[in-house]
């Protein structure tokens, strides 16, 4: 009897799947990024002093933060619940762990603002926070928020 083993295209298969997440994910982050960094510019267009910073700063992360749960529902993991009582429940929490995530964001970004106090570094720092958070963000909502969607 011939034996087939698939399991080299298992492994395959995994891989490539993998791949295909991290770059959703990474592609989706940056895009979030992009928004959560041109919402910021834009509010600085008006002048740069403290007031306007903070009123940057939020604006851009309730940006960013809407982008990425309509894109992470759909797209990183594949959540189809459209009922009120679902996406009331999923967005809350989303956005509590977001709340935890955007202080590692926040307190990178304006420590590079506090210390060199110009744009290109508040915006390095930006960067630097967001990755860090998007990533153990990944993990939280993995685990918490969309966590019966992936046990499909």
């Amino acid at each position: 009897m011939l034996h087939l083993d698939f399991s080299i295209y298992n492994d395959w298969y995994f891989i490539m799947k993998r791949r295909s997440l991290v770059f959703r994910y990474t592609f989706f982050a940056l895009l979030a990024t992009v928004a959560n960094l041109a919402t910021q510019r834009s509010v600085l267009w008006l002048g740069e002093n403290n007031t306007l910073f903070t009123l940057a700063v939020f604006a851009g992360t309730l940006i960013g933060l809407l982008l990425k749960y309509i894109l992470d529902k759909r797209w990183i993991f594949h959540d189809k619940s459209m009922d009120l009582k679902s996406h009331t429940q999923q967005f809350s929490l989303y956005t509590a762990i977001g709340v935890f995530t955007t202080l590692i964001f926040w307190g990178i970004e304006a420590c590079f603002w506090l210390i060199w106090k110009t744009t290109a570094m508040r915006e390095l720092g930006a960067i630097i926070g967001l990755g860090i958070g998007y990533v153990l963000k990944y993990r939280l909502d993995y685990r918490f928020v969309f966590n019966a969607s992936n046990q499909e």
